[in-house]
């Protein structure tokens, strides 16, 4: 997710200042990507360093922060492009799981279950927040929450399969290596 764009999309609102764009920001997203208060008005001095916002006069020692027409262009923009899948941060469970399978002595099956009770944990938690009543970003985004889990669910089946069919191949004794002094 673009910090960057978020905050020129809720800029979209109208001004706000850096704790008013976190507040709105873990409220459209329910919290789920919580973000930094530095991490906030570093991105805003960015922005305003590029031109895609203004800072306004302060008001009661907050400096509250406009979108300009370049910002709207660019959040625009933004939501008129698709997310590539390679524009996604790596998967950390898919890289444990292959590097499991490569390290000797590490029970690849116990990974596999371990993820999966924790999924599993997660996607009930999930379902239980479902049950509560919220705005509609919110249920957006905890559907795809949903919806995510249910798919690492299943690539977790798919893995224990394999790993059921998987035959190692043979490791070569290591040979005798000079550790230089």
């Amino acid at each position: 997710m673009s910090v960057k764009h978020g905050l020129l999309a809720l800029l979209e609102r109208g001004p706000m200042y850096g704790y008013q764009l976190r507040a709105a920001f873990d409220s459209a997203t329910g919290g789920t990507w919580p973000l930094n208060i530095g991490q906030v008005y570093t991105t805003l001095s960015r922005l305003e360093r590029d031109d895609l916002v203004a800072a306004l006069p302060e008001n009661d020692g907050q400096r509250p922060y406009e979108i300009t027409a370049q910002g709207r262009d660019e959040v625009r923009k933004w939501f008129s492009t698709p997310v590539r899948q390679g524009d996604r941060p790596r998967d950390e469970m898919a890289i444990k799981l292959a590097l499991a399978i490569t390290t000797p002595g590490v029970d690849v099956a116990g990974v596999v279950m371990t993820q999966r009770t924790a999924t599993m944990r997660t996607l009930q938690e999930y379902t239980r927040l479902k049950t509560e009543p919220g705005e509609l970003p919110w249920l957006l985004v905890l559907d795809a929450m949903i919806f995510q889990a249910e798919a690492e669910l299943r690539w977790l089946d798919h893995c224990e399969a394999s790993l059921v069919r998987y035959s190692p191949p043979a490791v070569p004794a290591p040979t005798d290596v000079e550790v230089p002094r």
